[in-house]
């Protein structure tokens, strides 16, 4: 984010007023541009504050977002061995519509009306609780995103996990981040299996079926040849019971054929479909709008 006058697996709305920061930067592979653009939120105000916080549950983590050291701005950075054990206070910031729709370090795509969040240290993907120091409101984030890269920032959240932090006119807010132990966390399948509810770790029934943008797809890969895409479709479809396509794409005069699996409109459903393809070595699937 760029400073501002003024002073936010998820649902699509809009959000209310003008955000306030640094200059954000989220490094790797896929790493968001810096470029002029101001980041804000969306013209029309919509409260986002009924938005169910994301159901936290044991994600494997991989070598996507991961990489370790790495360095942003002159500043050398190191990914914690463990998510367990991580606690700090500071402040946070937000970041919304620049980097709406683009790549986050892990390769995922930025909603910034999901409930996530942007670290520089703890382990991709995870989840941390975060309290405003200020008003006592808590919220569970799912960490998917590199950065604040701004001295004294210790977090950036999405649009609506600001709103429902209550910080999202001022900008900052003075902030605890604690991170949840993975190992005390169901995995992804025994969530599936419980039904309409999961108690979380502040003892409140928590949404396990966040709904999901009709348009969202796992992508496996693309691929030069369609002989080669159409061999990893056929694995794919063995494998899982969701829809796996074969979809052409022109980029720079060449076409690429993308193998895609879904759509997928639940959270935790795309979460296991996604494990399960990794645990099956077929590749490491990143979340695509299409």
């Amino acid at each position: 984010m760029v400073q501002c006058n003024a002073r936010f697996g998820v649902l699509l709305a809009a959000v209310f007023l003008a955000s306030c920061g640094g200059p954000q930067t989220h490094p790797g592979p896929r790493a968001k541009p810096a470029g002029s653009i101001r980041d804000s939120g969306p013209p029309t105000p919509v409260s986002m504050l009924a938005t169910p916080d994301p159901a936290p549950v044991r994600e494997p983590i991989g070598p996507a977002g991961n990489k370790t050291p790495y360095r942003v701005n002159g500043v050398t950075y190191h990914v914690r061995d463990a998510v367990k054990g991580y606690k700090e206070r500071g402040r946070a910031s937000w970041y919304g519509t620049k980097f709406h729709g683009r790549n986050t370090a892990n390769g995922e795509i930025y909603n910034m009306y999901a409930i996530s969040a942007a670290h520089k240290t703890l382990p991709l993907p995870s989840y941390a609780k975060v309290t405003n120091l200020d008003n006592g409101r808590s919220i569970i984030v799912r960490v998917n995103d590199r950065g604040p890269f701004v001295q004294g920032r210790i977090i950036d959240l999405s649009y609506t996990a600001a709103q429902k932090l209550g910080y999202v006119e001022q900008g900052v807010a003075r902030v605890e981040v604690e991170s949840l132990d993975p190992a005390v966390l169901p995995p992804v399948t025994e969530v599936l299996l419980t039904g309409d509810g999961l108690v979380g770790p502040d003892g409140l029934a928590q949404d396990t079926r966040v709904k999901l943008p009709e348009n969202t797809f796992l992508q496996v890969g693309a691929y030069s040849h369609f002989a080669q895409a159409e061999a990893v479709r056929a694995q794919l479809a063995d494998a899982i019971d969701y829809p796996v396509s074969v979809s052409p794409v022109e980029r720079d005069g060449k076409v690429l054929y993308r193998v895609r699996i879904g759509p997928i409109t639940q959270q935790r459903a795309l979460a296991t479909v996604r494990e399960t393809v990794e645990q099956k070595q077929l590749g490491q699937p990143q979340v695509v709008y299409e």
